[in-house]
């Protein structure tokens, strides 16, 4: 029978849907994000940014379903072995993620209202503007949402780099109690 929910050895499948599921669209973000600044201006820049918008508000959506079924849930113990060093840095990182996964998509909401252009929720409604039109506020969204981009690659880099530590090295079941 499938666990939805987590328990005190392993992440239920709810967990780990949203887990695999936001991974793989933060991926699909980050690839046309990072692609679609350097193309020249054309119906495929201008295809790929409302994608962009619109994928990236399904993610603040979840990041919001994520947060709450986390405050539900208990969370996996980490093993014992672990130095407390390697617990807060887990920790960390997972906050991390939490401020990142919620900052992106409103950074990149407020820089389209600041660039005069709605964001579209996959066509079925609008959302409101956070910010008026304007272009010094835009060029520093632009930057800040780029920063935020880059930081949350280091931090992906830096989880999986320790995931795939504990499973090669310690050969412990920190990245098997996520995988179905």
């Amino acid at each position: 029978m499938i666990q939805i929910r987590n328990t005190e050895n392993r992440y239920g499948a709810m967990a780990m849907f949203l887990h695999w599921f936001m991974a793989v669209v933060i991926f699909f973000l980050l690839g046309i994000g990072l692609y679609m600044t350097r193309i020249p201006i054309g119906i495929l820049k201008l295809k790929l940014f409302g994608w962009h918008k619109e994928w990236g508000i399904l993610i603040l959506m979840l990041v919001v379903v994520r947060l709450a079924w986390h405050l539900i849930n208990i969370t996996p113990l980490l093993p014992a072995h672990i130095a407390r060093w390697q617990k807060f840095a887990a920790h960390s990182v997972h906050f991390i993620f939490y401020v990142l996964m919620f900052l992106l998509p409103i950074t990149g909401w407020m820089l389209s209202s600041a660039a005069g252009f709605p964001v579209s929720f996959f066509g079925l409604f609008v959302l409101p503007d956070l910010v008026s039109p304007n272009e010094e506020l835009r060029l520093w969204l632009t930057t800040v949402h780029a920063w935020l981009a880059y930081g949350l690659i280091l931090v992906i880099c830096m989880h999986v780099a320790a995931a795939l530590e504990h499973h090669f090295i310690y050969k412990d079941d920190i990245l098997r109690r996520m995988l179905p």
